[in-house]
């Protein structure tokens, strides 16, 4: 199963869009994640983290691929 599910991120990633989620969910993969209403502010969950709110309120959080990050 969890074959499944990485493969259909390796296709969003492909893709360019990468998968999103809300505050309140989990977290579906490890790694670099961002909310949309600030991408430069990354930060890292665990599979199964809980999304957070950001800046108080609720928010959709992409998955950031290495290349994305910036170091400002």
């Amino acid at each position: 199963m969890k074959r499944i599910a990485l493969l259909k991120e390796r296709h969003a990633s492909a893709a360019g869009t990468g998968p999103a989620t809300t505050t309140g969910s989990h977290c579906p993969a490890s790694g670099l994640w961002s909310p949309d209403s600030d991408p430069h502010a990354v930060q890292s969950f665990f599979e199964g983290h809980v999304f957070p709110a950001f800046d108080g309120v609720p928010a959709v959080w992409r998955r950031r691929t290495a290349g994305v990050a910036s170091s400002n």
